[in-house]
């Protein structure tokens, strides 16, 4: 008998839940995860402490996500102890470097199954290894990506992921990622356009493509295949209402890249475009292959030729090499580029990393930074969301607003949140918002 016929039954009745940090390709991987246990007979539950089967989808790009992820597996061991057929597991990006997973495996008994980012398929006979033997399960692949289709559970029907390529070779001095997720390896576009098409046949009407740094898909593919020519084939699937892509580097934007999103009108007028550093100086410290001029001339250049669009940022504050003139550089960016929205974070070292090597600046002194940023970019959010005052916006609806389930909340083609009345049952569905007021996160209106 094999090991699925011989626990068929183990799984009536038992639940899960998944916790996830993190970024949209941890969303996804975590969406992946679902569909397997869900298969095997688990049903998802919001109650962590009631599920049996409780799993941790980590992150390591910032301490303060790993931080979150000890404290909240420290707080079952209790729960572990009064309850021992309860199954622990911890997966992702702090899994897969050795650093972060001696911890759970020293300091941490209560997780039973330990896993990485690259073998997530392998995660029912993990669990079918940990019921055969009752103890600790541990299995870090390395392995590239694979092309063979995926299966995963969307958060709704009109929305999805879909992975282009995994890992990184930019080796941004500050970064983890190559470590966790590994080399830059594409997916083959069959395989990629299978999937969307497969999408959209079923109703999904926004599609996200997902990569590390996208603008390098295909560099060290065996197929002819840039970023830009696979955007526009997809683009082409006919059903696909918004076609998304996060992340970019701008080093590798192109302007075939930007002639496909100005050409084609499913591609969403939104570009996230993460600057980190506006001082040529720290960038040059990061690794981060390009220099004040060069960002600016890039995002200025999006504008330009697409004069609707949205422009988002990542910015990191008190590098270690970072001075007082350079923050005052990356506050001249901001003014100059006039961002719509952006991720903002105090410097974090990471382990393995060659910025962890070198000395920070004083807490009080990056606060005092980032607390100025703000000060600098929020009335830069606010007036941009302005600007939406008196316009109609096409609104795809994804939920019911946190704080007044008579609000629904979606987002436009420029990625901005819209807080609208509606009758729920138009989430899903594309629909026209007279805008009326705005915050700076923040626009809202009037059905039309």
């Amino acid at each position: 008998m094999n090991l699925k016929d011989k626990y068929k039954d183990y799984f009536d009745g038992k639940t899960y839940n998944i916790t996830t940090f993190g970024c949209q390709m941890n969303e996804h991987d975590s969406e992946r995860i679902s569909y397997i246990l869900e298969s095997l007979g688990y049903k998802k539950i919001q109650d962590r402490n009631k599920a049996d089967f409780i799993l941790f989808n980590t992150c390591l790009v910032r301490e303060n996500a790993e931080l979150k992820l000890y404290g909240q597996v420290s707080s079952l061991k209790k729960l572990k102890k009064e309850n021992p057929d309860k199954i622990i597991a911890v997966s992702g990006c702090m899994m897969q470097t050795s650093t972060a997973r001696q911890v759970i495996i020293d300091k941490h008994k209560e997780v039973d199954i330990i896993f990485g980012t690259k073998n997530i398929n392998s995660l029912a006979d993990l669990i079918f290894r940990y019921l055969e033997t009752n103890e600790r399960v541990i299995d870090i692949s390395t392995d590239n990506v694979k092309d063979d289709f995926v299966y995963y559970n969307t958060p709704n029907d009109f929305q999805a992921y879909v992975n282009i390529m995994t890992g990184c070779d930019n080796f941004c001095s500050y970064c983890i990622v190559p470590e966790s997720r590994g080399r830059e390896e594409s997916r083959r576009p069959s395989s990629i356009l299978d999937e969307v098409e497969n999408l959209v046949s079923r109703g999904y009407k926004e599609i996200t493509l997902l990569g590390q740094n996208v603008n390098s898909y295909g560099n060290r593919a065996d197929f002819d295949m840039t970023f830009p020519a696979l955007l526009e084939k997809i683009s082409h699937i006919e059903g696909l209402k918004r076609l998304r892509f996060t992340t970019s580097h701008p080093k590798d934007l192109s302007d075939e890249l930007i002639d496909v999103i100005k050409n084609n009108d499913n591609i969403c007028n939104y570009f996230h475009l993460p600057l980190q550093s506006g001082s040529s100086k720290v960038l040059k410290d990061m690794n981060r292959k390009y220099d004040q001029e060069k960002y600016l001339e890039r995002a200025l250049k999006l504008r330009e030729e697409i004069p609707s669009i949205a422009i988002s940022t990542d910015i990191i504050v008190g590098y270690p090499t970072e001075t007082e003139e350079d923050f005052q550089e990356t506050l001249k960016v901001c003014e100059k580029v006039k961002y719509d929205s952006a991720y903002t974070f105090k410097f974090s070292p990471r382990p393995k990393t060659r910025a962890a090597k070198l000395k920070t600046i004083d807490d009080a002194i990056v606060q005092d930074r980032f607390d100025r940023l703000l000060d600098t970019i929020y009335p830069i959010f606010n007036k941009k969301n302005e600007e939406y005052i008196g316009r109609t916006v096409e609104v795809l609806l994804e939920s019911e607003s946190k704080n007044n389930p008579q609000i629904l909340t979606g987002r436009t083609d420029t990625f901005k949140l819209v807080h609208v009345k509606a009758d729920k049952k138009l989430i899903g569905q594309f629909v026209k918002v007279k805008i009326t007021d705005n915050t700076s996160f923040t626009i809202s209106g009037d059905l039309i």
